[in-house]
């Protein structure tokens, strides 16, 4: 099952499988090159770690737009087809 589930757009009865990844937070402490308003050259240095953590987030959000799809997907297909079983 390395297509997900899915084959062209067909439901292969197996399990889906979704796979997503996150970007690291901003606030790195590791000095960077940047420039000002002006194209002065400075060194942005950031104090601290104030991002929260989204990785622990990120799972039960990814969960939910996953089924707002799948529902979304079954209510299209129920308006064009009409309610057969």
């Amino acid at each position: 099952n390395h297509a997900g589930g899915v084959l062209g757009g067909i439901s292969t009865g197996q399990p889906l499988i979704c796979r997503f990844a996150v970007k690291p937070t901003s606030s790195i402490l590791t000095p960077r090159m940047s420039v000002t308003q002006d194209n002065r050259d400075v060194d942005l240095v950031t104090k601290g770690r104030h991002d929260p953590c989204v990785g622990i987030r990120a799972v039960p959000v990814a969960e939910a737009m996953m089924a707002c799809v799948l529902a979304d997907h079954y209510l299209r297909h129920r308006g064009q087809v009409g309610a057969r079983v």
